[in-house]
């Protein structure tokens, strides 16, 4: 997700020759799915150990709770310079930030493939999660001038597919491919689909001037916006408690003896994923306040399944299945629902959105390692389930401004997804 404000003109459109003087508006579609491209490593890079803490936590020699902590500094990273990198970069060219981002991720994915040393994991995975704040700095501001104004809303939808692509096809690839080659070589595919990447970038993305010294975005002013707060707060607390389970999913189907089914199981939590995407894209001009609730109560009734009825496959895969429901179109509804309550500070507040919500992927990581240490992976669902409780008030709560039922009529044009 970026903040960049979009200042620079819309890309130039071809002339039609059956019409005179008139032109043809046209996405530049390859270069919209080079960025597409992008944001699918930065998610996957992000999510990948999520299939693949047993078999990393063998390899560098520490506990499971410890190597799901390579999800947790990839967030910290993202979190502590997200915003600062909107300000420090507001005058450079795009181009060129993209492709040290993308650069930043074949490194940090090529050191984590070898690394047989925890410590250096770490720092690895914390710079790529560095690379992943500059990358969220630029790419949905990127899509957008690329594209003429009336398509705008088109090429961030475009481009941000990365994202729904990472989680329904990107995690369960790599964990199958984790399990038959080894963990390491999944890494390692990422560094050759980002070197691909540079290649492809610097053949068909265009070149934009940065829009202007930046300035840090108004945080106490922001969170002063009615609405502002419920969406940040309900951002931090459900994140959290997706993360929970999500960062030690292949920890807790191998605690049920299904180990094996890890792969699957994220394969139809995707699928799921992407129909709610869908589903969210269709209603969430008229029923903005009614998905962001149903999304809770679909991921609650996810975990109470998996707290009563997870000894055997079929009820996780159903479980799978109404969690995919329930998250997929979480992002789109968070980010639609802080903008519009934002406002004319609507910058300020998608900046915020981004750093918490990565703030919460960090608490969400580190809490699961505690619980699995202290209790035991069997305490995840449980957790999720009473830390959705808050969500489901604070969304029931905030009706006049956050939730509404209805959305402002000046905002309700497509927007883009997800902070990663």
């Amino acid at each position: 997700m970026s903040t960049e404000p979009d200042t620079a003109p819309a890309a130039a459109v071809a002339p039609d020759p059956q019409s005179g003087d008139e032109v043809r508006e046209r996405l530049p579609l390859v270069a919209l799915l080079a960025l597409a491209t992008a944001v699918f490593v930065t998610s996957l890079t992000e999510t990948l150990p999520a299939g693949l803490l047993p078999a990393m936590s063998q390899d560098l020699r520490v506990s499971e709770s410890a190597t799901g902590q390579t999800v947790t500094v990839y967030a910290i990273g993202t979190a502590l310079t997200t915003i600062p990198l909107i300000a420090a970069t507001a005058g450079r060219r795009r181009k060129a930030l993209l492709l040290t981002a993308m650069a930043g991720f074949a490194v940090a994915n090529t050191v984590t493939a070898f690394s047989s040393v925890y410590e250096l994991t770490m720092v690895a995975r914390f710079f790529a999660g560095v690379a992943a704040g500059l990358a969220w700095a630029l790419l949905a501001g990127y899509a957008r001038r690329m594209a003429p104004a009336r398509l705008q809303g088109k090429a961030m939808a475009v481009a941000m597919a990365g994202i729904p692509v990472a989680l329904a096809v990107g995690v369960p690839a790599g964990t199958f491919l984790g399990d038959r080659l080894g963990w390491r070589v999944a890494f390692l595919s990422m560094t050759v689909l980002t070197l691909l990447l540079l290649v492809w970038i610097v053949a068909a993305v265009p070149d934009f001037p940065g829009p202007g010294r930046g300035e840090r975005p108004k945080m106490l002013r922001t969170l002063r916006v009615p609405g502002v707060t419920p969406v940040l707060v309900v951002t931090l607390v459900f994140v959290l408690a997706h993360t929970v389970l999500y960062a030690y999913i292949a920890t807790y189907l191998d605690d049920l003896g299904l180990g094996g089914s890890t792969g699957s199981v994220l394969l139809v939590f995707g699928a799921a994923s992407l129909a709610s995407i869908w589903i969210v894209g269709t209603l969430i001009n008229r029923r903005l306040r009614g998905l962001t609730i149903g999304s809770a109560l679909l991921v609650a009734l996810a975990v109470a399944l998996l707290a009563l009825l997870s000894d055997t496959a079929a009820p996780v895969h159903i479980a799978a299945v109404l969690w995919g429901l329930g998250w997929g179109g979480v992002p789109t509804l968070l980010q639609t629902a802080v903008g519009d309550a934002g406002g004319e500070s609507a910058d300020s507040a998608q900046a915020m959105l981004v750093t918490l919500w990565n703030l919460a992927m960090a608490g969400g990581g580190i809490a699961g390692g505690i619980l699995l240490d202290a209790v035991g992976s069997e305490s995840f669902p449980w957790t999720v389930l009473l830390l959705l409780l808050p969500v489901i008030a604070v969304v029931l709560y905030a009706r006049q401004a956050g939730f509404p039922s209805r959305r402002p009529v000046a905002t309700t044009q497509a927007t883009g997804v997800d902070p990663g």
